[in-house]
């Protein structure tokens, strides 16, 4: 079994940077195609030295740093390696995406290290934290990456690749950026705070605490009709995937279980980079077929989170789970 991840909390000080990043405005109409960042959309201006000239060698220490305390995804670009998509505005319904992971020569990476059972893991989530997509892309000879994908909804979404190079002393990056699929677009509202998800007739329970700057246990409860269920199933070499995305920003932690299974309960170790909201999307696997259970919690709250009332007959849901295969 996999242990537990420790997601490494960012500096306090960084706070003010993360309050800059893109989201969603709250208007309806049309989405268009997302603006691309560029180096200076990441870091404040070098300053100058005494000679007038900037500094830098000491600008490029500090945004260095800066990057390597970022959370996953927040970068279109990380120690070398670019996230580069072809369809950057999928249309509404089904479509397919196709992108490559370039180095810094801007050549199409064609090696990857095959961690949890794939050289390249690929989510797909709307802005608004709705619909979620995890996603196994195929690569072809040249580096390019193809999957199918049924996004809901016009509007903006982000697209997250997870992988490590196959290079010597290469580490695992997480890379992100974003999507508009064109149309008229209402945002919908945070999905209210929640313990229990049900999820074609399974119930799991969330147990557990997501703290800012600290290590916590997440413990989820898979249940089906009242009873528990102790034969989950192996997905991707471990009895469980949690997803967690910070509302706002999309900051991106990918955890695996401690040791235990199989089932009912699955155990994960977060830290959360900061306070705030996040949703989380926990994939888990039984009698041959893969679910996503999706949980909204506020890390940094004192006391344990109300239940959110179950949807009223007829009343729309947000699209949490989806996985498709290329």
């Amino acid at each position: 079994m996999n242990t537990g991840v420790k997601i490494t909390a960012f500096a306090a000080a960084l706070a003010a940077t993360f309050g800059t990043a893109y989201g969603v405005g709250k208007g309806v109409g049309p989405v268009e195609e997302p603006k691309k960042a560029g180096h200076g959309d990441h870091a404040a201006a070098p300053s100058k030295g005494a000679d007038g000239h900037a500094g830098h060698e000491e600008g490029a220490a500090t945004d260095a740093s800066a990057a390597a305390n970022l959370p996953g995804g927040l970068q279109v670009s990380q120690d070398g390696y670019t996230l580069a998509v072809e369809t950057p505005k999928p249309a509404v319904g089904k479509s397919v995406l196709k992108f490559s992971i370039k180095d810094a020569a801007g050549r199409k990476v064609t090696a990857f290290t095959t961690e949890h059972g794939k050289e390249l893991h690929f989510i797909v989530a709307s802005r608004d934290l709705g619909t979620f997509r995890h996603l196994h892309p195929v690569k072809a000879a040249d580096g390019t990456w193809t999957t199918p994908v049924d996004l809901p909804a016009a509007g903006g979404y982000k697209a997250f690749a997870d992988f490590k190079p196959a290079a010597p002393g290469a580490k695992g990056i997480t890379l992100g950026v974003d999507l508009a699929v064109p149309g008229a677009y209402a945002p919908k509202p945070l999905p209210a705070v929640n313990r229990t998800a049900t999820v074609d007739g399974y119930q799991v329970r969330l147990g557990g605490t997501l703290n800012p700057g600290k290590a916590g246990e997440l413990r989820l409860t898979v249940t089906k009709a009242g009873k528990p269920v102790t034969d989950l199933e192996p997905y991707l070499g471990a009895y469980g995937h949690l997803v967690a995305l910070r509302d706002g920003d999309l900051a991106y932690l990918h955890v695996h279980p401690n040791e235990g299974g199989p089932g009912p309960d699955v155990s994960f170790t977060a830290t959360a980079p900061s306070a705030g909201a996040y949703r989380l999307f926990l994939d888990f696997q039984h009698q041959g077929k893969v679910r996503t259970a999706a949980f909204t919690v506020t890390a940094g709250a004192t006391g344990t989170p109300a239940e959110a009332p179950a949807p009223a007959a007829g009343e729309a849901t947000h699209d949490a789970g989806g996985h498709e295969h290329g």
